[in-house]
């Protein structure tokens, strides 16, 4: 009986922060919101981690896609740029991630606006 307690006791340690750590990491689909002067933006994000670099996209409702570069992962805190299509308008965008939770800001042509992403599920 002890044997077997000790068994579990050893796969929970071993297994427990691994999946907290999923929970918190960048990887996965993630929809995204942001407020601008003509409503809500929104966008499906696929963000995947590989130590401290992030690479992704953001795909737009009517199918445009937008890469992100300059990518960093930083302990919960996600950085990149992300250019608005052909425009040249480039958002510095920052967040921390807090399980399916993330929040920002993105900062662009001298404004600063917050945005959110929630985990897809």
């Amino acid at each position: 009986m002890k044997a077997r307690i000790f068994a579990c006791f050893i796969t929970l340690l071993f297994t427990l922060p691994f999946s907290l750590h999923a929970q918190d990491s960048a990887d996965g689909l993630w929809d995204f919101v942001m407020t601008g002067p003509a409503g809500d933006v929104t966008a499906e994000v696929d963000l995947f981690s590989d130590g401290t670099s992030l690479i992704g996209q953001f795909e737009l409702a009517d199918g445009r896609v937008w890469p992100i570069s300059n990518g960093q992962v930083s302990g919960y805190t996600i950085s990149f740029d992300l250019e608005r299509g052909d425009s040249g308008v480039v958002y510095e965008m920052t967040a921390t991630i807090d399980g399916d939770q993330a929040t920002g800001t993105a900062v662009a042509m001298g404004e600063t606006r917050e945005w959110r992403m929630t985990r897809a599920q």
